[in-house]
């Protein structure tokens, strides 16, 4: 089975694309093609949004699906027209959360990923600048630091730095375990100071292999030996001293980032 869904919104449409695959990912069995028309703001474009369901559904006979975040209900009546089954996102919480309230909302355009707050922007990219210089063990002064991931080459670390930096402003650092550090088994000296704030990374061999193939065909770093190998003395690093460890070989970053922040009792919240 295959359905056609489309995320609309009146701003940039990440609010209506993260909920609806959030929804969508718990229907198995069923493939779904998904497209994001963001700044639906006006009635013309809200009349080609609905053209263009119009011409899906005629093309493929089956009825598309629209995950809706527009504010303008005259606009998603607009678009309503295109004869897609219409979810609006926001409508079963507004009226009670008015009502609870005892206020009225005031519908704007764009405030959940709008520039709201300048020192929470300036934190963010401050923690994003943070991440990149501190990439790969590139700058080793972890005193700033709020997590310090820890783990081989290719276990993820880069990219859950760099989401917890650009999400929550953590200030997150990586440090690849070398050679020199797996054969002495035991943590670098240099982050012995920094115990409380480091994060072991692992994953599977087979998978770690794949990646590595993929950067560096043929060689040695991509044998599945060489990679069971460090993993295996890298998992013993971590056991010695305690260090808390997640695989990343089927874990989806944002839930990599949630449960280091929730371990390492970080709370900040989400932008």
């Amino acid at each position: 089975m295959r359905r056609t869904v489309f995320y609309i919104s009146d701003g940039t449409g990440i609010t209506a694309e993260t909920i609806g695959h959030s929804v969508l990912t718990q229907f198995e069995g069923v493939e779904f093609d998904t497209y994001r028309i963001p700044f639906v703001d006006t009635e013309e474009k809200a009349e080609q949004a609905a053209l263009r369901i119009k011409t899906t559904y005629a093309q493929t006979g089956v009825r598309p699906i629209v995950v809706n975040t527009i504010m303008d209900q005259t606009l998603s009546d607009v678009v309503a027209n295109g004869g897609a089954l219409m979810l609006d996102v926001f409508a079963p919480f507004l009226v009670p959360l008015a009502d609870e309230l005892g206020t009225t909302r005031s519908p704007r355009v764009g405030k959940a990923h709008g520039l709201t707050n300048f020192a929470e922007y300036e934190a963010r990219i401050n923690a994003t600048n943070y991440a990149l210089s501190h990439d790969d063990g590139i700058d080793v002064q972890y005193d700033d630091a709020e997590v310090i991931l820890v783990g081989v080459s290719r276990v993820g670390k880069t990219p859950t730095c760099l989401y917890m930096a650009l999400h929550y402003g953590v200030k997150a650092a990586n440090y690849p375990l070398t050679e020199e550090d797996l054969e002495n088994l035991e943590l670098p000296k240099r982050l012995v100071p920094h115990r409380r704030k480091l994060y072991g990374l692992s994953i599977d061999a087979q998978r770690l292999a794949q990646v590595r193939e993929a950067r560096r065909p043929g060689s040695r770093y991509a044998k599945i030996e060489q990679c069971r190998r460090e993993l295996e003395l890298a998992d013993k690093i971590f056991r010695r001293d305690g260090i808390p460890v997640q695989s990343t070989t089927n874990t989806s970053i944002e839930e990599i980032a949630s449960k280091i922040l929730s371990q390492l009792g970080i709370e900040k919240h989400m932008f």
